[in-house]
């Protein structure tokens, strides 16, 4: 499941589109005073290219960014960092294969996930000795299911590897792990239509 709300990364131009009306956009950068900016203007870094019907296009630090009405988002200032680009399926979901622990793992992006959360047989793959972690009880579609919250060591995908992320593993095996918001807290994150972009800020 995917929101428009994210946390904002570290070091980076939050832009938040409060209004729009032909030609002009209202914009607010980093907290501060809403700004009316025509076509072509600029304010606090940031230029409006192009005004549409309920989205800003603009420049932040250099890149171009689409922005619709109420949504803020979040440009990194290191052009350098590792990104990931993932394209959704026919029902709209984000899927990747990365790893865990070295071990292959197949992930769905949900960000309704507080952790990043696995069965027990990728779990047991991983080297994960889940039952010395912190037993508690979760909500689920198929109702409630222990879990065991762990440390994982590595999460990869792509050229992205983050080390020591809290993650969860459930007592019955799951078709993917969920990579939950313990990663993606961890990046900037930018949806464009069918499109998600996650570039690691930390």
């Amino acid at each position: 499941m995917l929101s428009a709300s994210w946390l904002p990364p570290a070091g980076a131009t939050e832009v938040e589109v409060v209004g729009l009306s032909s030609g002009k956009a209202v914009l607010q950068v980093d907290g501060g005073r809403p700004r009316t900016l025509s076509v072509g203007g600029s304010a606090d870094g940031v230029r409006l290219l192009a005004v549409e019907e309920s989205e800003a296009v603009v420049e932040v630090d250099g890149r171009r960014r689409r922005i619709r009405l109420g949504q803020q988002a979040y440009t990194a200032t290191d052009p350098g960092a590792a990104t990931i680009t993932l394209t959704a399926d026919s029902r709209g979901h984000f899927l990747a294969t990365g790893s865990i622990n070295g071990a292959t793992t197949r992930f769905l992006v949900d960000t309704g996930a507080t952790l990043v959360s696995l069965g027990a047989a990728d779990a047991r793959r991983a080297n994960i000795r889940y039952e010395l972690g912190q037993p508690g009880a979760t909500q689920t579609a198929n109702g409630i299911v222990r879990v065991w919250r762990v440390r994982l060591r590595t999460v990869k995908i792509g050229e992205v590897t983050l080390h020591d992320v809290e993650g969860a593993v459930h007592e019955q095996d799951m078709p993917f792990a969920l990579l939950g918001m313990s990663f993606l807290n961890r990046m900037e994150m930018r949806r464009d239509g069918p499109t998600l972009t996650l570039r690691q800020r930390f």
